[in-house]
């Protein structure tokens, strides 16, 4: 199939590209591949919304019947202690983390809504197809993609209904997979994107978080339309950079979860059980006691902010989205930059387009766009948030506050990462205590098995496993992995995808919920994330 632009993800990002390409060129094929079983059913977030972007693209949406209508009323920050909290002046707050004019939404069914928009323009959506390969030429351009095989047994025998990828071919293609996307990576090494300087960057490693979440509905008295809470500390000891949040949106629905940073040093500790312990704090439990749980995700996040993003450009193809990490840590918001980015690949093709044939070609003047973008403002404003919490947490808060409220978002000395990768900062078992975390009690807190339920997470059981033990490190899980760390992957999972027996690893790859933690947080990096059969996975709604 042959289309002048392909589009690599229907997120925020790439649902953006697509629409603004129709209306910059209404007469070009545009082909958008998602692995979801449909727009939005992999799509996870906070998310508390700046419109900035969905301003510029679709002027008159708050004419329109749109998911993004919950505007926020109240803003507070506080301090977690174990049975209390305290809350931060506003004075005090540093102002990215400000939220006023800003929106409480579902991104995936605000996601849903950008496609439909993107459909009626006349964009061709095709769910249920991830792509599972490039299409790289002899003379090193990409000239596509390659959408993954449908019928394919365990054994890696087609079965009775397989069906072949199709190569879908474009001039042009964007890739906006979103978060340690699985083709991104592969490109960032073949193209050495990473090894790029432009005069005011010098790229350093990405880094990462892991966020989990849950949905609730809660007694009408304890709802508070419009109410976004940040809190700090608790249950996070200061050596590790995180926090929790709580939302309430709409029709009495609350969003909270925990995000915390994936260079934590002890192998331990769970992320999961960390949030269930999260949501027994008095001030959490007195909103959702006597609710009901609705639903349940959990996805990595980019942290490494402005020094971390890639080159964006190369031959035939270009990065846009959270694939390339342009979320603010300091804000704890991305979709305004990643919608924002996708529509400047878009306009870059547009003024190519009009300039001759794009076929192949590296189209430079996306960076260009970029750098004398808002989204460059943005980023560059918060450079040294994640550097400060190099020293820990409240060194961080008093550095984000001078840094930002008074030095324009330079630094005070703090060093930027030194670990290439996250995995690199776990410690041996033996140098950290086990953490006991307290039983669910099946009311407030979950086993996750109970909770997977609520992320609605279905795989075809007949395929091979996309979760791939990496060439060479056959060993890795059991004399590595285990030995030495006892096997962190058990913990850091939020959808129990890894389990040791007798010290060998099973992987229920069935139960993956495609939040690539494994990909970045296994001990030697000996787990490569690859798409499964398309439709597979998580289906979240209102999320």
């Amino acid at each position: 199939m042959e289309v002048d632009v392909a589009i690599v993800g229907g997120g925020p990002s790439g649902l953006a590209a697509a629409i603004r390409l129709k209306q910059l060129l209404p007469d070009i094929e545009v082909c958008l591949l998602e692995k979801g079983a449909e727009i939005g059913a992999h799509i996870l977030s906070g998310n508390v919304f700046e419109p900035r972007a969905l301003d510029e693209l679709i002027p008159d949406w708050r004419d329109l019947d749109t998911p993004v209508r919950t505007k926020v009323s109240k803003d507070s920050i506080r301090i977690f202690t174990e049975k209390s909290s305290y809350e931060i002046p506003s004075m005090l707050v540093p102002k990215p983390l400000h939220n006023e004019g800003n929106y409480i939404i579902s991104l995936s069914d605000t996601c849903r809504w950008l496609g439909e928009y993107a459909e009626n323009l006349g964009v061709m959506i095709f769910p249920s197809n991830p792509a599972a390969d490039y299409i790289l030429s002899e003379e090193g351009r990409i000239e596509g993609v390659i959408t993954g095989d449908m019928g394919i047994g365990k054994d890696g025998n087609p079965k009775e209904n397989f069906q072949p990828g199709i190569e879908i071919r474009a001039k042009q293609t964007i890739f906006s997979e979103g978060c340690r996307g699985s083709l991104t990576e592969r490109l960032i090494q073949h193209f050495k994107l990473r090894d790029f300087y432009d005069g005011e960057r010098k790229i350093v490693p990405q880094t990462y978080g892991i966020g989990v979440k849950e949905i609730w509905k809660v007694k009408p008295e304890n709802f508070t339309k419009g109410y976004v809470l940040h809190s700090l500390a608790w249950p996070l000891d200061s050596s590790i950079l995180g926090g929790g949040f709580m939302y309430h949106e709409r029709e009495d629905q609350v969003h909270v979860g925990l995000v915390l940073a994936l260079d934590y040093k002890n192998p331990h500790l769970n992320p999961y059980k960390e949030f269930q312990r999260y949501k027994t704090h008095p001030f959490i439990r007195k909103v959702l006691e006597g609710g009901e749980p609705l639903a349940y995700g959990g996805r990595a996040v980019n942290e490494g902010g402005f020094y971390a993003v890639p080159k964006l450009t190369f031959p035939g193809g270009m990065l846009a989205g959270d694939c390339a990490g342009f979320l603010n840590t300091a804000k704890i918001k991305g979709t305004h930059n990643c919608m924002k980015t996708g529509m400047l690949a878009a306009e870059a093709i547009a003024e190519a387009t009009e300039q001759g044939d794009i076929a192949g070609k590296e189209l430079e003047g996306y960076y260009s766009k970029f750098r004398n973008s808002w989204v460059w403002d943005d980023l560059y404003e918060v450079r040294n948030f994640r550097e400060g919490f190099s020293r820990g947490i409240w060194f961080g808060q008093a550095h984000a506050f001078v840094s930002y409220n008074i030095l324009g978002g330079r630094g005070l000395g703090g060093k930027k990462p030194q670990h290439s990768e996250d995995w690199e900062t776990t410690g041996y078992a033996s140098e950290h205590k086990p953490i006991e975390y307290p039983k669910p009690d099946g009311k407030l807190t979950f086993d996750l098995n109970t909770n997977l339920q609520r992320a609605n997470v279905n795989h075809e059981h007949d395929q091979p496993s996309h979760l791939v033990i990496r060439n060479g490190m056959e060993n890795k899980p059991t004399e590595f992995s285990h030995k030495l760390f006892d096997g962190p992957e058990q913990r850091f999972c939020p959808a129990g995808v890894y389990e040791f027996h007798e010290g060998k690893l099973q992987i229920n790859a069935q139960n993956c919920i495609h939040c690539k933690t494994c990909d970045i947080k296994t001990p030697g990096g000996y787990i490569q994330w690859t798409t499964p059969e398309g439709g597979g996975g998580p289906f979240y709604k209102g999320m």
